[in-house]
């Protein structure tokens, strides 16, 4: 999995492309524990993500939870296999996606 950064302001954006799962879970956490701190508005963009786990499904609720707190996060262009786990898990009931 690769993890492209871009803040604006008080923005940041985050675009993941491969697979989230056991093995890149825990970067992609050390990655949002770095980067969220003052930042409002969080984009997680997964136009390239082509697969979910039930481990990236974990830091995705964490980061949730921290922006509950401080801001809103987006997740944005989720492909069809990662929607569908997604609503599955119920995850697309208290995600905002576009």
């Amino acid at each position: 999995m690769t993890i492209e950064k871009r803040k604006q302001g008080g923005e940041l954006e985050i675009a993941l492309s491969g697979r989230l799962d056991t093995n890149t879970a825990p970067g992609l956490e050390v990655e949002l524990r770095r980067s969220i701190s003052g930042v409002s508005t969080l984009v997680l963009d997964l136009a390239q993500l082509e697969y979910i786990s039930s481990a990236g499904l974990r830091v995705l609720l964490a980061a949730q939870k921290v922006m509950n707190k401080q801001g809103t996060m987006i997740v944005r262009n989720a492909c069809k296999d990662v929607m569908e786990i997604f609503d599955i898990t119920g995850f697309s009931d208290f995600l905002t996606i576009e």
